[in-house]
């Protein structure tokens, strides 16, 4: 009996980097896995991973902008399965990294949207469902910027905040009235489209796979953690 036989999975940004490589992990472990993204091209190449690899995954390609494909999503599960066990939400998007008076506005109302709204919308989504299921636990991949000022990084840094106080405050609401535990994980430095993008200079060598996280992530949905969870991973050192 593998960890997350019979579990349903959702994973946002499950079109690469963390988010494909967690979609991978959970379907190794016995979860179903349904990907949403954008990339429909990309989460296909996913799905055939897992497929290959003799686990099982759905396809969902959602832009977590239109709150009415989540609210679809959601009802397709509901109507399927009738819970959600596992809610992955990695899907985030970077602004340039500038001064705060050189941000541009348009960037970031987009980066709100995606990394701070689109996560209100998940869980406005999803809750119904997660508290059908006996044991629900949902990750959320953070950033340390959420937590501590760092120059240039304002636009990242406030839309990761205010998506962290969203996720800790839900956590706070269900854990006495459900079985919904939330977990807010900083992956560290990983060896992502976003981190190069980040980082231009940096060896993406001397950074760990999203493999390697995922593994951790993984472990942890596994695991019974108290509600609301923190974990710094960090597998560079």
């Amino acid at each position: 009996m593998k960890p997350f036989e019979g579990q349903i999975a959702l994973v946002t940004g499950a079109s690469r980097g963390i988010g494909a490589a967690t979609a991978e992990a959970l379907a190794a472990q016995g979860a179903h896995v349904v990907l949403t993204a954008r990339d429909v091209k990309a989460l296909e190449a996913i799905e055939q991973r897992i497929f290959e690899a003799g686990g099982s995954a759905t396809l969902a390609p959602v832009d977590l902008k239109e709150t009415d494909g989540l609210t679809r999503l959601a009802g397709a599960i509901a109507e399927r399965w009738g819970q959600l066990d596992i809610l992955v939400h990695s899907a985030a998007v970077l602004p340039q990294a500038t001064a705060v008076v050189d941000l541009d506005q348009k960037a970031l109302s987009e980066a709100f949207n995606v990394n701070a709204l689109a996560s209100h919308a998940l869980l406005y989504s999803f809750d119904r469902l997660l508290r059908r299921s006996p044991d629900a636990r949902v990750l959320l991949l953070t950033s340390p910027v959420a937590r501590h000022a760092a120059a240039y990084w304002a636009g990242y840094a406030a839309t990761k905040a205010a998506q962290e106080m969203l996720f800790e405050c839900y956590a706070l609401e269900v854990r006495n009235v459900s079985k919904v535990r939330v977990a807010l994980v900083n992956p560290g430095a990983v060896r992502t489209a976003m981190r190069a993008k980040a980082f231009p200079g940096e060896d993406p060598q001397s950074v760990p796979p999203p493999e390697a996280v995922a593994e951790r992530l993984a472990a942890l949905l596994g695991e019974q953690f108290a509600s609301p969870y923190r974990e710094d991973v960090n597998l560079a050192s």
